[in-house]
């Protein structure tokens, strides 16, 4: 990614554009094919010299069309023919972008894979689910990574759908009218370069075709930044129902050596703000002034390679990450029972109802129980349940152990699985 990205990457897009057009005009008759030709066969670029003209001209394109006539001489002169510098920037930008985008899309699937092959390895490992970080009901591990996976779908079907929105070229000149050169010879060269003309330009391809780009990249890092988060959530010691891997010969702190702490997911963390930071400035580019403004130029500098580099490390670092993941079964297991299982107050109070309590009467009756079980240093609270009049009254034993069954909870996760192929 980061060589997409390289000052040597873009000149070579900007002269792929350059000799395309070109190319459409003498298609169209426009320029000799000749010149063309020797074009092509001569052009050539030295990045420290376009540095060295443009510290002089105070002007990158021109810099660089200064350069190329350098190497190809009198012919030339029918570089850039008709143009003006957006259509070459905005038209190169766009090839750097698809190129991101297949390297993103590559990692996505490789992410996709390993959530899968996980999920499938977990699908029966019974965890309890929590909400408001408060112990719920039971679940497994495989169903929350199910969970994951269906997210890192909905982004490959994004993505996919972005790489016909990015594929878009201009060639229509200073404001975008075609003053000076021919709509064919748009169509013609973006054709050549894989790419469709923008419908309407200004001078510029509207910034809300980069600004879904980047938002796209900024939700698929928020996603990623989840999982992170929940890893990190599930690592804390008085938890530790997984763990990121730690490695022979790690060390997880300067001071206190019993540390083994979730650094790869705090660093995708931070590594999600910053691609959200970026996607905040492409919306801002969004405004420009009339038919265009030089605002956003600087922007795109930073925040389109460094969005595309974070993005692709994110998707690495996540896959590595969730291949590796340590799980801890048996933790699972005793966070669950924890108070004597008192994460199946529902399947009591259903119960209950069942048998004819109304179900305020059974709610009552079953928080108390919970609640006490919740406030006492070893609270049972299946204990608390066998042993309560109110609750044998309507409940034999056999009905009280269904109760707190986890299997009840589970009996509809094959459908999920079957949806995901897991």
């Amino acid at each position: 990614m980061g060589e997409i990205w390289s000052d040597l990457f873009k000149y070579k897009t900007w002269l792929q554009v350059e000799i395309a057009v070109c190319e459409a005009q003498a298609d169209l008759g426009y320029i000799p094919k000749e010149a063309v030709d020797e074009i092509k066969a001569k052009a050539e670029f030295d990045p420290k010299r376009i540095l060295e003209i443009e510290a002089e001209v105070r002007h990158d394109v021109i810099a660089f069309l200064t350069n190329v006539n350098e190497y190809v001489g009198d012919a030339g002169r029918y570089i850039h023919l008709g143009m003006t510098s957006s259509d070459m920037l905005d038209t190169a930008l766009s090839l750097q972008l698809v190129e991101s985008l297949k390297v993103i899309l590559t990692h996505v699937e490789h992410l996709i894979q390993a959530i899968r092959y996980r999920a499938q390895e977990h699908r029966d490992t019974v965890m309890i689910g929590r909400s408001h970080g408060i112990h719920a009901e039971p679940i497994t591990f495989g169903f929350k990574l199910a969970g994951w996976l269906a997210e890192m779908l909905r982004h490959r079907d994004r993505l996919t759908a972005l790489q016909d929105q990015i594929a878009v070229g201009k060639i229509s000149g200073a404001v975008g009218t075609y003053a000076n050169i021919d709509p064919k010879i748009e169509a013609l060269a973006c054709q050549k370069l894989g790419l469709r003309p923008d419908t309407a330009s200004t001078q510029v391809i509207s910034r809300d075709v980069h600004a879904e780009f980047m938002n796209a990249l900024a939700l698929l890092a928020a996603s990623i930044e989840r999982f992170a988060v929940e890893i990190r959530n599930l690592q804390r010691t008085d938890v530790l129902e997984v763990e990121e891997f730690f490695s022979k010969g790690q060390k997880g702190s300067s001071a206190m050596p019993h540390k083994r702490n979730p650094i790869r997911s705090e660093r995708l963390t931070g590594c999600a703000r910053l691609i959200r930071g970026n996607a905040m400035a492409a919306l801002e580019n969004v405004a420009l002034w009339h038919e265009r403004d030089i605002s956003h130029s600087s922007v795109e500098r930073v925040a389109f390679p460094d969005s595309c580099i974070l993005a692709h490390f994110m998707l690495v670092e996540t896959t590595d990450l969730v291949k590796n993941l340590l799980v801890y079964p048996e933790n699972m297991t005793r966070n669950m029972n924890v108070y004597g299982g008192v994460v199946f107050s529902q399947r009591v109070l259903l119960s209950l109802v069942g048998k004819g309590l109304g179900r305020e009467e059974a709610y009552a009756i079953v928080q108390s129980l919970a609640h006490q079980a919740w406030n006492t240093e070893g609270g049972n609270f299946r204990a608390l349940v066998s042993a309560d009049e109110r609750v044998k009254a309507h409940l034999s034993p056999a009905e009280i152990d269904a109760c707190f069954d986890p299997a009840h909870h589970l009996r509809h996760l094959e459908e999920i699985y079957q949806r995901l192929s897991i």
